[in-house]
């Protein structure tokens, strides 16, 4: 089996260098990952600026390939240009932080895996939960035993899979596997207001949950969320067609052909007037 690692966290990222180890025990491996972090990124692609890929050698042994571009960016150029042949097999990760609910829409690395199933190839994001020095080894064990039987299980091509690994879950002997859906309820973060040196104001995410807007939508059912809460390692199965099917049927019947061809009826428009103040 061929398969083709990558990961958001860059190419000297830990939990890559453990999933390269542990993933040698399902096939062959080839590491093509970004040259630098790129945590946020979503599903960005490249297409303004060239992309350059370089050889990464280790114990002057060739061990992967780095591009200087996205997550997905690594997964479009290693199918279409870099590897001999298409892998069999695509996973991203391992990341240091856990990808759960709506940040799934966020994540790089669940962007690249998103990217391998457009070329129909099943693809699985894994993703640890933070800490300082994390048991990526003992987590990518883990992960690969949870991919193995995955793939037991599926006989269907380009799946997509959201594997997360909470840090309770490695101390136990035998952790639970569950299944179940993202937690799609809102969530607030907040924003630290700070000043530079030149007394210019700036805001920078704190990523921690807003006390004064408690989440009113708790799921009744087991979501990834409070699966991992409890300690469970979570599958998610993903699709990236995101169409809202029942809306899409509701809107059959509307009628949105605005009234005169959407043309105005006399004068024209004009732009605001636009002013921007960096004093905050």
């Amino acid at each position: 089996m061929r398969i083709l690692l990558t990961n958001d966290d860059g190419v000297y990222a830990p939990g890559l260098a453990a999933m390269e180890r542990a993933l040698r025990r399902l096939g062959e491996v080839f590491v093509v990952a970004p040259l630098r972090e790129q945590s946020g990124v979503a599903h960005s692609i490249t297409f303004l600026t060239p992309l350059q890929a370089r050889k990464v050698y280790v114990n002057d042994k060739h061990w992967a390939w780095t591009v200087d571009g996205s997550p997905a960016d690594c997964v479009k150029l290693a199918i279409s240009a870099i590897l001999p042949e298409p892998p069999d097999l695509i996973i991203s990760g391992m990341n240091g932080g856990l990808n759960v609910g709506i940040n799934v829409f966020y994540s790089g690395t669940v962007g690249a895996a998103v990217e391998g199933t457009f070329y129909g190839i099943t693809s699985i994001a894994v993703s640890l939960q933070y800490s300082e020095q994390g048991p990526f080894q003992q987590a990518a064990d883990l992960a690969v035993g949870v991919i193995g039987k995955l793939l037991e299980q599926n006989s269907t091509s380009g799946r997509l899979y959201n594997l997360n690994i909470p840090l309770k879950a490695l101390q136990k002997e035998s952790p639970e596997i569950k299944v179940v859906p993202m937690d799609a309820a809102q969530y607030w973060e907040t924003f630290e207001r700070r000043t530079d040196p030149m007394g210019r104001t700036y805001y920078w995410l704190a990523g921690r949950p807003d006390p004064r807007q408690p989440n009113p939508n708790k799921p009744e059912q087991m979501t990834d969320s409070t699966a991992i809460s409890q300690g469970h390692v979570t599958v998610t199965p993903l699709n990236f067609d995101v169409t809202d099917q029942h809306c899409l049927s509701e809107m059959a019947d509307w009628n949105l052909t605005p009234p005169n061809g959407g043309k105005p009826h006399g004068g024209e428009h004009t732009g605001p007037q636009v002013r921007v103040s960096w004093r905050g």
